[in-house]
């Protein structure tokens, strides 16, 4: 066997720990650090892409119902600037999973932020996803905003009135109420909380709607609205008092 000749210690000592680390450093600066390659030409941006598309393609065949990949397969093509290649996608994705309101979502906040805003109002977008989901409060918060970004009122004013004809919560109906006043709307914000206290009488609607009429400088109206809460209300005590607070 061959022996050792030199026994003694080394002048600079390295321990397994240290070996670890360096290895470890190493290999995250290998991972920081990817090979980059670099495109010169359109044939090879071609060949990219095509190969990108294939890879997509392939996920896709292996799991079709996951709707990660669809999204990310139709945001790489928006940043690849093919619009249309990228709605083709939404709108296949949509075929295999039309009842998640997250594709619809981003498939319309697609059309949004590339300002296609006839493509986002029209039938096939957002009216075809409030129709499916009528109670999801974040998409019609969208289309809303879409419109009143766009100047269309009147076409926000008509989703509100179809949002409210389905009676959702006391949110939305105040969410339509600050949409008139932003537009000093005053009688049709008074409308609508007449509106509001028939479809829920409860004691939080009246109360709303009586600070409404006292922030408007109209305390005899804020005084009948008390007063028919009260009636409403009065066969309920504990109720009653509760508005009187």
């Amino acid at each position: 066997m061959t022996r050792v000749r030199n026994k003694t210690p080394a002048n600079i000592q390295i321990t397994a720990e240290q070996i670890l680390r360096e290895a470890c450093d190493l290999q995250d600066a290998a991972e920081i650090n990817p090979l980059k390659s670099e495109i010169t030409d359109a044939a090879e941006l071609a060949d990219h892409r095509l190969r990108k598309r294939k890879e997509f393609e392939d996920q896709i065949k292996r799991t079709q119902w996951n709707v990660t990949v669809w999204t990310k397969y139709a945001q790489w093509e928006e940043s690849q600037r093919d619009f249309d290649r990228a709605r083709s996608l939404w709108e296949r994705a949509l075929g295999v999973e039309h009842r998640n309101h997250t594709l619809w979502l981003k498939y319309s906040e697609f059309e949004m932020n590339n300002k296609f805003i006839n493509h986002a109002r029209n039938a096939w977008k957002w009216n075809r996803a409030v129709t499916i989901f009528p109670r999801v409060n974040l998409l019609l918060h969208k289309y809303l905003h879409m419109e009143e970004v766009i100047g269309n009122i009147s076409g926000a004013r008509n989703i509100f009135e179809r949002w409210m004809t389905w009676s959702p919560d006391h949110q939305a109906w105040l969410s339509y109420v600050k949409f008139e006043l932003r537009y000093n709307e005053i009688e049709r914000a008074r409308q609508i909380f007449e509106n509001f206290v028939h479809c829920h009488p409860k004691v939080t609607a009246w109360i709303h709607y009586a600070k409404f009429e006292i922030k408007n400088g109209k305390i005899a109206r804020a005084r009948n609205v008390y007063e028919r809460a009260v009636e409403k209300l009065g066969e309920d005590m504990e109720r009653t008092r509760e508005v009187y607070r």
